[in-house]
């Protein structure tokens, strides 16, 4: 019985130093692209930047419909250096192509936006484009749930 309770409190102990290795990992990392977003506003705040300008920009390509293969769809994102912009999508299949355009202000989208607009979204306001794929670890910025469905 005393090896029993040993042994179960020894699997807790590591699950929770395992747990506690991945939040510290995801924690420097979201420290570390806050550090990126500050340091990209400053430019706009200390007048180098012209801000009505379009600057960031990313693609990311993916299989919407997942009946094609070679990664026919896209999302663009297109901002300025204050957040203001469009994140334009193409969902091409084998019959037809819908394009969709949002919003977006202050980096923020006015719609919800699809998994792969948001990281089109996240990779233009970071500056990481032009090409990003859906596997990039990218902030979600505290959107949660409300930029995750399709619009």
């Amino acid at each position: 019985m005393l090896v029993a309770v040993a042994v179960a409190g020894l699997v807790a102990g590591v699950a929770g130093l395992s747990i506690a290795v991945v939040a510290h990992n995801r924690v420097n990392q979201v420290v570390d692209e806050c550090a990126e977003m500050l340091r990209r506003q400053l430019q706009v705040a200390s007048g180098t930047v012209d801000e009505r300008a379009l600057r960031d920009l990313a693609i990311v390509h993916y299989d919407a419909l997942k009946e094609m293969s070679g990664h026919r769809s896209f999302s663009l994102a297109l901002l300025n250096a204050v957040g203001d912009g469009v994140v334009l999508s193409s969902i091409n299949g084998r019959t037809e192509t819908r394009t969709y355009s949002k919003v977006v202000q202050s980096g923020h989208p006015v719609e919800m936006l699809s998994p792969e607009e948001n990281q089109a979204l996240r990779a233009a306001r970071l500056g990481k484009g032009p090409v990003v794929s859906m596997d990039d670890p990218l902030p979600d910025f505290g959107n949660g749930d409300r930029t995750s469905a399709r619009a």
